[in-house]
């Protein structure tokens, strides 16, 4: 069985953010858009899907480093049985004079013995029978849950504006059906979503669909963490004067204000116009102010030949 922490190249006191950095790496090395002639590099990144799955939750992960679920998800086998012992032999076991024994506790405890207490005498339970296996108050004693069938790893390209604003995606599934998706707070590229019973069916049931969000770049928005960025272009009367302009956000467009004597570079903020967080809430728009001049003005051009206040060094505080 795969362990989860050698899939993703790390080391077990890893923290979140070194098991997401990881994960991150792999799944775009091992994507299967950029792999789409290598079957092999499809199965290990569902394998490091798998892992990262498992270890980005805290209880799973718990659970798995105390030896309780293996690095499927699955119970491990109660006892130690299972394997683990030196040639094969389930840890803990040492042959028995009288038979067969295990050492619990270091105390070596006849087989035999042990059944004899456990299934003689009243509350109904029985002794271990043939083919059918251990029976009445044993309950299925060391029954292995039958696994589910494997998960199925999707891509989906979201627009940029639809990222910012968790505009519902639909994407079709290999089976030809159609699933609305509520984008999560937060989301970016990379963010993985899962649908549970929507993979390959298996004896325990259909694995899930994962799907990998990649979020396409836009042609004037860029992203800063929450906050998303533009620049603006302004006219130079625009600049001088001040006024209102219009400005584009991801959702509509909205009235700026335009302080008077506004320079190329300065900053202008629009609250909650940026992406959802996770915590709550959105980020900000970060409107950077760009001053347009006409080029081959004349009228332009000779006023500032004849302006006083065209001389002066504005990079003077630079040094230069």
């Amino acid at each position: 069985m795969a362990d989860p922490y050698q899939t993703l190249g790390i080391e077990r006191t890893a923290d979140d953010a070194a098991i997401k950095k990881a994960y991150r790496k792999l799944a775009k090395e091992l994507h299967p858009d950029r792999n789409k002639d290598n079957p092999k590099a499809s199965e290990r990144f569902s394998k490091v899907t798998n892992a990262y799955d498992l270890l980005s939750d805290h209880d799973k992960r718990a659970r798995f480093d105390r030896g309780e679920i293996d690095g499927d998800g699955n119970p491990a086998a109660p006892f130690g049985f299972g394997g683990g012992g030196p040639g094969g032999r389930p840890s803990g076991f040492r042959p028995g004079a009288g038979g067969q024994s295990f050492e619990f506790g270091g105390e070596n405890v006849d087989v035999s013995d042990l059944f004899e207490g456990l299934f003689s005498g009243g509350g109904g339970a029985q002794r271990p029978g043939g083919a059918g296996g251990f029976s009445g108050g044993f309950g299925g004693f060391g029954r292995r849950p039958q696994p589910k069938g494997a998960n199925i790893a999707y891509s989906l390209k979201v627009p940029f504006t639809d990222a910012a604003t968790q505009a519902p995606q639909r994407i079709t599934l290999g089976d030809g059906s159609a699933v609305d998706l509520k984008l999560p707070a937060g989301v970016e590229s990379g963010t993985q979503m899962r649908l549970a019973g929507k993979g390959e069916p298996g004896p325990g049931g259909a694995g899930d669909a994962l799907i990998t969000i990649e979020v396409a770049p836009h042609r004037f928005f860029t992203r800063d963490g929450d906050d998303i960025r533009v620049e603006l272009p302004i006219t130079l009367a625009e600049a001088v004067l001040g006024g209102k302009v219009r400005a584009p956000t991801v959702e509509n467009a909205v009235m700026l204000t335009v302080p008077k004597g506004a320079t190329s570079g300065r900053t202008l903020r629009l609250k909650g116009k940026g992406f959802s967080k996770k915590g709550g809430g959105r980020g900000d728009q970060l409107v950077t102010l760009m001053v347009d001049l006409p080029a081959g003005d004349a009228e332009l051009t000779r006023f500032v030949e004849g302006w006083s206040g065209a001389g002066g060094n504005p990079r003077a505080s630079l040094g230069v």
